[in-house]
């Protein structure tokens, strides 16, 4: 059974960091490409980035682009989303994903975390 279990969210102020982990079981991590997703109130499900199996080929949002970076570590079976200089329109559930092989709409994802909430305050 694959699971897919994000932590690291938080309340920060604008300007602040939070660094977000996605930790996988179940499936051959190394061979999938991993997606950030999220969703505010309201509003669509929205990728924010994705990184191949190998890490040298990474999708960033324009609204996140050199803010955000995406990285993972095949031998931990985790993914990571560093997130600096935050604003308050970054509040939404984030949620990581995955899928084979590469792929940045969340249509094209199989399978899903719960998701954790990072709420940016102005």
């Amino acid at each position: 059974q694959v699971q897919l279990a994000e932590s690291g969210g938080g309340l920060v102020q604008a300007g602040g960091s939070l660094r977000l982990s996605c930790a996988a079981s179940g499936l051959t991590f190394s061979s999938y490409t991993m997606g950030w997703f999220r969703q505010a109130p309201g509003k669509e499900r929205e990728s924010v980035a994705a990184i191949n199996w190998s890490g040298d080929h990474i999708y960033y949002s324009d609204s996140v682009k050199g803010r955000f970076t995406i990285s993972r570590d095949n031998a931990k079976n985790t993914v990571y989303l560093q997130m600096n200089s935050l604003k308050f329109d970054d509040t939404a559930v984030y949620v990581c994903a995955a899928t084979r092989p590469w792929a940045v709409l969340a249509t094209d994802y199989d399978y899903w975390g719960q998701g954790t909430q990072v709420t940016v305050s102005s």
